[in-house]
């Protein structure tokens, strides 16, 4: 009888993993991600299994934000005219029409965009603004700790919340998995309302870990926003034992704020099924500049891969330089042979990665692809005085990109992500200066101590490299 049991439990496993591989193949996903689970389901089944119920399930078919909440949502963000003003450059106009018609991320004019490159001074222009709030505050982080610094950031906003403010917050449920669930319900027993993004439990586990929220957005009064890289914790403030926590994060004022509003009320729409709109919400905005920008949020539901496309697009048609920092490079082919292809082509192509990063794994998969990149042209600086975690693209001296989005398979495939696309010579040539101010901090990577590295390092990469697209 036992015996009768084994042969019955391997044959259901079996078929159970055969259908499993039959799914993967069928869902017809990037044969890059296709490979290394099967790989994973063949040589270890019983973990495979495991990690494919965790982090493999598809949801991109699912409408988590519908189609319909967006585009009502961002309706409100549509200018029935805009005269007195630049145009979108005719170089640029198909990146924004792309962006337009599969993220309903219309053009926006005149914000105004404060930079900062490190937590602290973050910190205090954010404390600032909530001190200002007088209708409402809306706040997003992938992490939100519940250590000195958010400790500081939550009486802020008890307090605005005690003068009759609005006060909402998202926050990820995996990525804020260590904060005490008493430091959120302290929040809302002061009236603020506080909810989790795809709350994860059983038995929904398994279909929600692996698609998470990593905006990082807040809106005041709808007239003032943040984006960028920075979580709400005491690294992105004081740094790390290892170094400083280099970040960049951004504060817009003007039209920009209400694409911001726009993210972050889809994103409660879908949380809360709350639908909020209105005028107080959306008041109108002061031009302070002549600049145009895009908010584009993405995630993994529906067909289009909006940040890759658009990024991938921009980088094949660049004229003088690429530059772009990112904590982690695991791109797509089609992104590594953008910026291959630019670098042969002579553009001045820049990629700034952390010399020492939070992820060993990660590390050893990313600098798979650098041999390649420096045989291109391509011009490596790893930042050494700690972690790099800034997202940062400038190309030419017209288009940069801003926002949470990193260079690699979780950010384009997996993550909500918010970027803002700014066409604008004046912000360009800001964010070319910050490269600058960083690369002085770097040690430029050569081709002769590249190539020199040990061989049991570079086996090592090109192992991690085969699993990149589920890192």
């Amino acid at each position: 009888m036992q015996q009768i049991l084994t042969y019955f439990f391997l044959v259901v496993y079996s078929v159970t993993i055969l259908g499993i591989i039959l799914v993967i193949i069928t869902d017809n996903r990037n044969p890059l991600k296709t490979l290394p689970w099967i790989i994973v389901l063949v040589l270890a089944p019983v973990v495979g299994l495991v990690f494919y119920f965790f982090f493999g399930q598809n949801l991109s078919k699912q409408r988590i934000i519908s189609r319909r909440t967006r585009k009502r949502i961002t309706m409100q963000l549509e200018e029935s005219e805009h005269t007195g003003g630049p145009e979108i450059p005719p170089r640029y106009r198909p990146l924004a029409s792309l962006l337009l018609k599969t993220l309903h991320s219309a053009p926006l004019y005149g914000s105004r965009i404060e930079v900062y490159t490190d937590g602290q001074s973050k910190m205090e222009a954010l404390m600032a603004e909530i001190g200002r709030a007088r209708h409402h505050i809306h706040i997003q982080y992938y992490i939100f700790s519940d250590d000195e610094t958010g400790c500081r950031l939550r009486d802020a906003l008890v307090a605005k919340a005690r003068e009759g403010v609005e006060v909402r917050i998202l926050y990820d449920d995996v990525g804020s998995n260590s904060t005490k669930k008493a430091f959120f319900n302290g929040m809302r027993s002061e009236g603020i309302e506080v909810y989790a993004f795809l709350h994860v439990k059983f038995p929904l586990f398994t279909s929600k870990v692996n698609y998470r929220n990593h905006r990082k957005i807040v809106v005041i009064d709808g007239r003032t926003g943040f984006i960028g890289g920075m979580n709400i914790a005491d690294r992105y403030v004081r740094g790390t034992k290892w170094g400083i926590w280099r970040d960049t994060h951004f504060r817009i004022e003007g039209s920009g704020a209400a694409g911001l509003q726009a993210s972050f009320l889809s994103d409660w729409s879908a949380t809360t099924k709350e639908h909020i709109s209105g005028a107080a919400y959306y008041p109108p905005a002061e031009r302070f500049t002549d600049n145009i920008l895009q908010i584009a949020p993405s995630g993994p539901f529906g067909k289009w891969r909006a940040l890759l496309q658009a990024d991938s697009y921009a980088i094949a048609r660049a004229r003088q330089r690429v530059w772009i920092q990112t904590p982690y490079y695991l791109p797509s082919d089609v992104l590594n042979t953008a910026l291959q292809e630019a670098a042969l082509a002579g553009i001045d192509v820049l990629l700034m990665l952390p010399a020492r990063s939070d992820s060993k794994i990660v590390d050893l998969a990313s600098h798979s692809y650098l041999d390649d990149m420096m045989k291109a042209g391509v011009k490596i600086a790893f930042y050494t005085p700690g972690f790099l975690h800034s997202k940062l693209l400038v190309i030419d001296d017209m288009l940069s990109v801003i926002g949470s989005a990193n260079m690699d398979f979780r950010s384009f495939e997996h993550n909500f992500e918010v970027n803002a696309f700014v066409y604008d010579r004046e912000f360009a040539a800001r964010m070319a200066a910050v490269f600058e101010e960083d690369l002085t901090h770097c040690h430029i990577l050569t081709a002769a101590e590249w190539f020199k590295r040990p061989r049991g390092r570079r086996v090592a990469e090109s192992f991690m490299r085969v699993f990149s697209p589920l890192l």
